[in-house]
């Protein structure tokens, strides 16, 4: 054994954490965090000692010969009890368990309510659930006396961003630390920057002298949470269906204070809330409560998914109150095509989309009026088929002002001399595929072979600056930053062209396979090799007009971003919108409350498409997903609030026998003002999943008067609905 360091031993060598987006500059609370924990634990798991040793073996058995010294504390698990006049504050400095709270939209839905023809209320239930990647946090930390320098291997969404918070909390300078971020896999949010762990491997190497490597066990990657809520809803509508007037309460069980960006998916849920339907009074009111348990931690699809299923099981209610299909209740509230560009109440600018052409198409696949036979004709002989829809859409490509969060990035593309391009970005692909989107697109502009395009990610001493991987955001930022990066580049190769076939300075030249052709007269061509080597070795022979390197480095910064607040306090802070329309098909058994899943379908929209197996990949992992946080996966706690689901044996994730094949369609509407017209899919399935499989086991056990208004649809919840309703 090396070393035994507690949270007041590293104090000397590390600052707090600096936060992703500290809600104290927001009118909430700003909370001090160190990477281990100094005088009090909030959370079983929380770090509060490390041990360093030669062996993993040694470091285990160490560890289970450090003792603590507890006091016990109250225990608070849930935000009813947080919030309790006589709740314990966990953080004493505050005045209430409240992390921040704040309001959303324009409140006035008792005047609306008044003369609105029909009001109903009610409540939703979401539980806690966490991203759970295959693939755990690893960090190798390697500290340099000679040269005061860090060198940081870190399975992390956002090196250049690491880089920039370690340096402030480690009183170093940005150019004295290296982060190299290679293929970690999966993230789902897991692996943004600045959880506690990403700086516990750099102290230590500094304070031992020698390099540090941990990996993060099953049980530490299952402790950061998200998602679960309290939405309590009053809804006012016409006697077509219309949505009058929308009010939510939003209590969102936090767990800890943290330095991470988790609290922000209570904001984002709150922005998004009632997204894609017109509804002119539309306000929710969220408060972020602190408890006992692990914090929020940034996770796919960043709190979007409980304010999509809210919107979808009320449509769902107004449909049966007001006896109009499911189906044509959306329909007569969605933003039209016409209607764009068009500002919700929350600020949020939504750019394009055709809403209605997603239903009718995921319709469609479903043969949704035959199906809807089928369930009759079940419904007599026993047996309770439900069919479920779940409209979703997703902000994208979020810039949070003051944070390191844009919507901007910057992507250099370089050819040699032998025509071999090597782009560099500071987007990054935890397992989304963006440098195969990126490759495809450089190879495109350039006119050349896939396999003469390398993507280098991750290394920030060789990558320009950027905000890596976070909303979906690395095709539409990095993508397109790169395509005019490409242009330029590829402008260079036109001109050489145009001066080695003796052509006019104006004449067009096309650029494909490999070959620089004049678009008057194909015949004459010289090869992309051939221009690349001539800017580079006869630029004064040819007098050509443009630099004699073919390198440019281009920044994308789209247009629609606005960070000044308008007269109401709104910001339109998201580039692209892609969105959906799902649905599910699932029989229950009303004896077991087993669920069966017979089909899934979805048509999406992401604008143009790059890569169609990869958006089909990003969309069912999404769905798959998001039916997992629909029945199966459920962070549970003791009494105590000590982890119970420790594994993927209690962590239960859908198993491939358990998820039916995607159906998928697909639209396209592109991006408005963007060179590509992409618009983000990484966060894609999630919501619009949860949202169709939950109303879909709503509808197979309406019949029997039960209804289900929390999450998960276990066995033992729909039997408990069944028993309810008997009664």
């Amino acid at each position: 054994m090396i070393a035994v360091v507690t949270g007041e031993d590293m104090i000397p060598w590390c600052d707090e954490i600096p936060h992703g987006l500290d809600a104290g500059h927001l009118g909430g609370h700003h909370s001090a965090v160190f990477p281990l924990a100094v005088e009090k634990v909030v959370y079983a798991g929380e770090p509060i000692a490390a041990v360093v040793a030669t062996s993993e073996a040694d470091a285990h058995a160490a560890c289970l010969m450090v003792e603590v010294d507890y006091e016990p504390l109250p225990v608070l698990l849930d935000v009813e009890s947080a919030l309790a006049a006589d709740a314990p504050i966990l953080y004493p400095a505050w005045a209430e368990n409240v992390l921040i709270e704040g309001h959303v939209g324009n409140d006035d839905f008792a005047e609306v309510a008044r003369t609105a023809p029909h009001v109903l209320e009610g409540e939703l239930r979401t539980h806690r659930g966490t991203a759970a990647p295959m693939e755990p946090r690893t960090y190798l930390a390697d500290w340099d006396a000679g040269r005061q320098h860090l060198t940081l291997y870190a399975s992390t969404q956002n090196p250049h961003v690491l880089r920039t918070v370690l340096a402030a909390a480690m009183r170093l300078r940005e150019d004295q630390i290296h982060v190299v971020a290679p293929k970690v896999g999966g993230s789902f949010g897991l692996k943004m920057y600045g959880s506690r762990e990403d700086f516990i491997a750099p102290v230590l190497a500094r304070m031992v002298g020698r390099p540090v490597s941990w990996v993060e066990e099953r049980a530490a990657s299952l402790l950061p949470a998200a998602r679960e809520q309290v939405l309590s809803y009053r809804v006012a509508f016409d006697d077509d269906g219309g949505l009058l007037a929308l009010d939510v309460e939003a209590l969102t069980d936090h767990g800890a204070a943290a330095p991470t960006h988790g609290w922000a998916m209570a904001y984002v849920g709150a922005l998004s809330t009632g997204l894609g339907y017109a509804i002119e009074h539309c306000h929710v009111h969220y408060r972020v409560v602190v408890t006992n348990k692990a914090p929020w931690s940034g996770t796919k699809p960043f709190g979007k998914d409980g304010a999509t299923l809210l919107l979808e099981r009320i449509m769902e209610r107004v449909a049966a109150a007001t006896g109009v299909d499911a189906g044509t209740v959306r329909r007569r509230n969605f933003v039209a095509p016409s209607a764009f560009p068009y500002r919700h109440t929350s600020g949020l600018e939504l750019d394009s989309g055709d809403y209605a052409a997603a239903l009718d198409q995921t319709l469609e696949i479903l043969s949704h009026e035959r199906l809807r036979a089928d369930q009759a004709r079940l419904r007599a002989q026993g047996r309770y088929l439900g069919i479920g829809l779940g409209f979703e859409l997703m902000p994208e490509s979020a810039d949070i002002p003051g944070g390191f969060v844009a919507a901007y990035d910057t992507s250099t593309v370089r050819m040699s001399p032998s025509g071999r391009v090597s782009v560099l970005t500071g987007v990054t692909s935890p397992g989304t595929g963006s440098d195969t989107g990126i490759c495809q697109l450089v190879a495109d502009e350039l006119g050349v072979a896939l396999d003469t395009v390398s993507v280098v990610q991750g290394d920030t001493d060789t990558c320009p600056y950027g905000f890596g991987n976070i909303s979906s955001r690395s095709l539409v930022t990095g993508g397109n930053a790169a395509v005019l990066a490409a242009r330029d580049v590829a402008d260079k190769i036109r001109a050489a062209a145009r001066a080695l076939l003796r052509a006019d300075y104006d004449e067009p030249v096309l650029i494909e396979d490999g070959i620089a052709r004049l678009t008057r007269d194909p015949s004459r061509s010289v090869s992309v090799v051939e221009a690349a080597r001539a800017v580079y070795t006869r630029s004064y022979e040819l007098e050509l007009d443009v630099e004699p390197h073919l390198e440019s480095t281009r920044t994308y910064r789209p247009s629609n971003i606005r960070e000044v607040p308008d007269a109401l306090g709104r910001m339109q802070t998201y580039t692209t919108y892609p969105y959906a329309v799902h649905a599910s098909v699932v029989e229950v058994d009303v004896e077991t409350g087993v669920v069966t899943l017979l089909r899934h379908v979805a048509t999406h929209d992401c604008g143009t498409v790059v890569n169609p197996l990869m958006v089909d990949g990003q969309v069912t992992g999404g769905v798959v997903m998001g039916l997992g946080a629909a029945f199966s996966e459920e962070l549970v706690f003791d009494d105590d609030g000590i982890p119970l689901t420790t594994g993927f044996k209690t962590y239960l994730l859908p198993r491939a026998v358990d998820v039916p094949r995607v159906e998928l369609g697909h639209l396209c509407t592109p991006a408005p003002g963007t060179p590509l017209g992409a618009k983000g899919v990484g966060e894609a399935g999630f919501a619009g999943a949860l949202a169709a499989a939950f109303n879909a086991v709503n509808d197979a056990v309406a019949p029997l008067g039960a209804r289900l208004d929390r999450t998960p649809l276990s066995p033992i919840a729909i039997m408990r609905a069944l028993r309810e309703a008997r009664r």
